[in-house]
């Protein structure tokens, strides 16, 4: 080491280690030394000082004033070190262990949230930021580094001043307060008001610095008849005095609307007292109690007794406020060593003198410490709490910073309900962290998402399935039911207007006859297969001609014969007769079946309808088998004859496969590049590791189409494509 600043702050942190005689930790901490420094060569901070100075003093925070363990201090210092790189971060969970690993990433996790629009006061904040880390260290370690970082604030710019002291107003001196670290609280307030109110800090501080002298001998004078009488009565003690923290004057003069010169108790004094029986230690702080009175007038108000209830950071002192000479106000405190070093180190002192801390399970202790910080507007109350619970929500942030809490487990989609209906209604996706993610993609504590749209979007029906939340899953079905309504009412315009034209009454009994046959819940659900042409109107002019072709037949006598609908039918061509079809062919009455959407070169056949055309059908159409088997004299050989005009044709493509990154992209290209298909639209899902797609297109004929399916079979992760319906 070059530095010799450095080594001295080693040898401070490695002389802590070995009073606390840890040979295993001290071998740790030197491995995790050499580590940082070979990450961290070469770099410096602002002031020129060697990065590894800035980690070694972190961890000298965390483990001297925080109380935490060597494994803070491995993770101090390696805060900093790039975890993205998969070596870096094998050897970090070889060397020491998978928590480490976990600590550093939760650090880094909660050191890159974009907070200049969030409320750093608000619950929803809290509570992401306790959310966003398993292990509670991440958050004492991140209070030690902005301990360090407002220690040294001429290295921070005046964006970094007013975020950190953000941080610190609003999450580190609550938590500090809680836990009864009181220096470090105390310490953090001073700073704040420095930053906040330089002139008044300024003001407060030569006031007390200018009546230093006279302090320090009024202080003497007063000590010494309580020292007399407490050695008389075979005490073992000590009295320290401090001068009350500017800030904390500050706050008192605020309180109490008054000048500083008002303000009687500028000073405390503490009487630390060595008990020989553990079990005497409220009956010693009391005898003690009792001699200061005697020599002091106590004023009965200015009592506060924390020895026979401890606050709930687990602060245990007895205050009373005396009158010394020349009528001032003098505070006292009474405690044991005991209490003094809870008071100074918090709760993890409160652990330590059980002997947790000595060993490397402080489980117990963080845990507790989580408990204070998820219910900081608890006091004197105690709160179990359970390791395992589950996390019942994750906060995401919008890209303008924003802050949303959702459900766990929510998706995009429910995030873009979230937003705003119609941005759920018409989203395609998002960009997740800058990725591209589907619909489905589950969200993550702390993900930055901008929701991608698509006007031609849609809710689907089976987006009910995946959403998490009430308000996704209400609006998706709410849309769901508008849309089929709509096609309803369109559908059963279209097949009013149909029964006009074949001349039918009694529309209602045909359309029940209609909706048992199709198997329908209501005529709704078959206004809407109509409108989307799921039921084909050849199919449902053949249902009620069979029907009412049954009910006529039912009412007239034996032997005569019935009259059908249509004569259509009657007299179709000879079975060897072959009928040609193609762009130049006229006078012949046909069209393409829509349950199968046929194309030049497919195998095809005609069926004669009830309204004199004739229906085309792939020979593997889902129909095909039913028409052939209950209708077999509508039955025509049909057959393609060549077209120089070449037309197009509508089919639709089922595609099958793994989800590799850009698919869509690729398949989008192989259909639109060297053939030039025209491309009516484009549907993909995802489901874990797999994708389906839907594609619609415009094909010439057979030839084009096995041209198109054996170019997107290329696609790397395309592994199956059908042709649909």
């Amino acid at each position: 080491m070059k530095n010799k600043l450095v080594r001295e702050k080693l040898e401070e942190l490695f002389d802590w280690l070995d009073a606390k005689g840890d040979a295993t930790s001290h071998r740790e901490v030197q491995k995790a030394f050499n580590m940082a420094s070979k990450a961290y060569d070469g770099k410096k901070m602002p002031d020129g000082s060697p990065l590894i100075l800035h980690h070694i003093d972190v961890a000298l925070i965390a483990m001297k004033e925080i109380s935490l363990g060597p494994t803070s201090a491995v993770c101090a210092l390696l805060h900093s070190v790039d975890t993205d790189d998969e070596q870096i971060s094998e050897k970090i969970v070889r060397d020491f262990g998978p928590n480490v690993l976990e600590i550093i990433q939760g650090f880094k996790k909660i050191s890159s949230l974009q907070t200049e629009r969030i409320s750093f006061q608000s619950d929803a904040f809290r509570n992401m930021f306790l959310s966003l880390v398993n292990d509670i260290r991440v958050i004492l370690i991140r209070m030690a580094h902005r301990l360090h970082d407002v220690r040294k604030p001429e290295l921070l710019t005046g964006k970094q001043k007013k975020k950190f002291f953000n941080e610190i107003k609003y999450i580190y001196i609550p938590i500090a307060h809680r836990l009864g670290l009181y220096h470090i609280k105390s310490e953090m307030e001073n700073d704040l008001m420095r930053f906040e109110n330089p002139d008044i800090y300024d003001s407060i501080s030569e006031k007390i610095q200018a009546t230093k002298s006279k302090r320090e001998v009024y202080i003497k004078d007063f000590i010494r008849p309580v020292e007399h009488e407490l050695i008389a009565a075979g005490f073992d003690f000590e009295i320290k005095w401090r001068t009350k923290s500017v800030s904390s004057i500050w706050e008192k003069m605020k309180r109490q609307n008054v000048d500083f010169e008002q303000i009687y108790d500028i000073f405390a004094i503490r009487i630390i007292i060595n008990s020989k029986n553990p079990k005497k230690e409220k009956e010693d702080c009391w005898m003690a109690y009792s001699i200061v009175t005697n020599i002091y007038q106590p004023n009965p108000k200015r009592l506060r007794d924390w020895i026979s209830t401890p606050k709930a950071s687990g602060y245990e002192s007895l205050h009373t406020t005396v009158m010394g000479s020349n009528k001032k106000w003098v505070e006292v405190q009474i405690r044991t060593v005991r209490m003094d070093q809870i008071a100074e180190k918090g709760q993890a002192a409160h652990w330590a003198y059980k002997g947790l801390m000595k060993s490397k399970d402080v489980d117990d202790w963080l845990l507790q410490v989580r408990d204070v910080l998820e219910h900081p507007e608890a006091i004197g109350a105690e709160y179990a709490y359970q390791s395992q619970k589950s996390k019942e929500y994750v906060y995401i942030f919008t890209p303008l910073g924003d802050l949303k809490r959702l459900p766990a487990g929510s998706t995009v989609l429910d995030f873009a309900y979230d937003i705003h209906t119609k941005v759920g209604n018409q989203c395609s996706g998002a960009r997740v962290n800058n990725k591209l993610k589907p619909i489905r993609y589950v969200l993550k504590n702390g993900d930055r998402v901008e929701v991608v749209t698509a006007k031609n979007q849609k809710p689907k029906a089976d987006w009910v399935s995946f959403v998490r939340t009430t308000k996704a899953r209400n609006h998706i079905k709410r849309q769901l039911k508008e849309q089929k309504f709509k096609e309803a009412e369109t559908g059963k315009d279209l097949l009013l207007r149909k029964f006009k034209n074949w001349k039918l009454k009694s529309a209602d009994d045909l359309i029940n006859v209609l909706v048992k046959y199709f198997k329908m819940d209501s005529a709704i659900d078959l206004y809407y297969l109509l409108a989307t042409d799921k039921i084909d109107l050849t199919l449902v002019k053949s249902v009620l001609n069979d029907y009412l072709k049954e009910k006529s037949e039912e009412a007239a006598p034996q032997g005569e014969e019935t009259k059908s609908l249509s004569k259509a039918g009657d007299n179709p061509d000879k079975p060897e007769d072959i009928l040609y079809i193609g762009n130049h062919v006229k006078n012949i009455n046909y069209r393409f079946a829509k349950c199968c959407n046929p194309i030049p070169g497919d195998d095809i056949f005609g069926f004669v309808t009830t309204l004199g055309g004739i229906s085309i059908h792939r020979r593997n159409c889902p129909n095909a088998k039913r028409l052939s088997e209950r209708y077999p004299y509508r039955i025509v050989d049909v057959k393609w004859m060549g077209s120089e005009d070449k037309p197009f044709y509508r089919i639709n493509l089922k595609i099958v496969g793994s989800d590799e990154l850009g698919i869509v992209e690729a398949v989008t290209k192989a259909i639109t590049g060297d053939l030039r298909v025209n491309m009516r639209s484009i549907n993909f899902t995802t489901k874990g590791k797999k994708f389906e797609g839907r594609v619609s297109l415009m094909i010439r004929n057979h030839e084009h189409l096995d041209q198109l399916v054996h170019k997107i079979k290329l696609v790397k992760g395309v592994e199956k494509i059908m042709r649909i319906k």
